[in-house]
């Protein structure tokens, strides 16, 4: 199926007029359906498995700002460190201290963002509110820079939990935000809720689907 342009236009000009970035989620998509929407301007494109990030990576344009949106195991870090922008989906401090690492061996500094457990599924990853606190109060490092949450709202079409999962993630965001004012983005919302996310002051949105069609 091919990129529905239609739909890019009409979501980039949505999330434009509300001050959110537009995550393209092009895991299982080719390199020649990224191309086409960089070439509609878009920028920012997410990745779920690190291997097929850095399959990717060569093929398409340096200025594409990469974010890893998946859950990220601490051994796979060293592989996407050169040139990731942003890390969604970090759930364990041992992720974090590898990070760093890596990112000082690549000389460069790495933007991640703490994941937190908001949905009623317990297959979802996530720290809870004193995890994050805990990150927070605890040891900086040099260069790995936490730079807001992320969250998973339930698989639901109860919208009315949704919403209080990403009304809670919000209220959280503005807690951090007295320990470390650099917190500033709040990743939540995909296909089926984005529009319920940005409701609840979500920044950042990750789209595939309704961008690239179904998965491959």
């Amino acid at each position: 199926m091919p990129v529905n342009k239609d739909n890019y236009t009409r979501i980039k000009q949505e999330l434009d007029k509300a001050g959110v970035t537009l995550i393209a989620v092009s895991k299982t998509k080719p390199a020649s359906d990224i191309l086409e929407l960089y070439e509609l301007g878009q920028r920012d494109f997410g990745e779920n498995y690190v291997q097929e990030l850095t399959e990717k990576q060569p093929q398409l344009p340096a200025d594409i700002r990469w974010h890893f949106i998946g859950h990220l195991q601490s051994n796979k870090v060293k592989y996407i460190a050169p040139f990731v922008h942003l890390i969604h989906g970090v759930d364990s401090t041992s992720t974090i201290k590898e990070i760093n690492k890596q990112a000082i061996r690549n000389n460069r500094n790495i933007d991640y963002l703490l994941q937190v457990h908001i949905a009623q599924e317990e297959t979802k990853f996530g720290f809870d509110e004193n995890e994050v606190n805990s990150i927070l109060t605890g040891d900086q490092y040099q260069s790995a820079h936490v730079k807001g949450l992320m969250g998973m709202a339930s698989f639901s079409d109860d919208l009315s939990l949704v919403r209080s999962e990403f009304h809670a993630l919000k209220n959280l965001l503005t807690k951090a935000q007295l320990i470390d004012p650099a917190m500033t983005i709040l990743s939540m919302g995909m296909s089926g809720d984005y529009g319920l996310a940005i409701e609840e002051g979500s920044t950042m949105v990750r789209i595939g689907s309704l961008l690239f069609g179904d998965r491959n």
